[in-house]
């Protein structure tokens, strides 16, 4: 068969494509040399396979609900030899089957306003339950800060993603950070991002102060 005739399930996401440098950069610097990664709701997985590329020392371990989302994070992803196969997970899951015991990065990127605010206990917990005890939590997006003016592009997205759904829209920072501390995480680090959103850093909390 013509190589070209067979379709590409590849999905494209313009806005993974303008933020994968930025997320990098920070990547490099919150992780260490090398380790194992997971990915929730990889979506496309142009970010999978940008940071397995850029990251030689780490095992990414990609995953998503979604069928179609699979198989487009397959074909990113084909032929980079330190991406494991894609596994469909919701964080909702009682057991996060496939994942590792441990992992030393869970990385999440742009669900947090696009899933019931239940995602972000259930994101917390897994974590929390997976995480090596030197291991981070990373969570990109938008959010709402208290004391911190919200962009109007901001306000303008939480209203167009309330009337989709109403189960959606920009999550307050001090909600998400009370839901990690139920779960036994600490936030360590904020980082201001591109196009107003933020990289977040979590850690198990272990009570030694930094």
């Amino acid at each position: 068969m013509d190589p070209a005739a067979v379709p590409d399930a590849r999905r494209h996401s313009p806005a993974a494509e303008r933020n994968r440098e930025p997320i990098l950069a920070v990547l490099r610097r919150v992780l260490p040399p090398r380790g194992v990664a997971l990915e929730i709701a990889s979506g496309t997985g142009q970010h999978a396979a940008h940071f397995a590329a850029a990251l030689p020392g780490w095992t990414w371990q990609p995953s998503d609900p979604s069928p179609d989302a699979l198989a487009s994070i397959a074909a990113w992803c084909a032929g980079l030899p330190h991406v494991r196969p894609p596994l469909r997970l919701d964080v909702h899951d009682a057991e996060w089957r496939g994942v590792p015991p441990r992992v030393d990065a869970l990385y999440v990127a742009n669900l947090l306003h696009i899933a019931p605010w239940s995602a972000c206990a259930a994101l917390m917990a897994g974590a929390a339950h997976h995480l090596a005890p030197q291991g981070r939590l990373i969570v990109y997006g938008p959010f709402v800060e208290r004391d911190v003016p919200t962009a109007p592009s901001n306000l303008a997205f939480d209203a167009d993603l309330r009337q989709r759904d109403p189960a959606w829209g920009l999550r307050a920072l001090d909600d998400v950070d009370a839901q990690a501390r139920r779960a036994g995480l600490r936030r360590r680090e904020r980082v201001a991002m591109p196009a107003n959103n933020l990289l977040l850093v979590y850690e198990p909390d272990t009570g030694e102060t930094r």
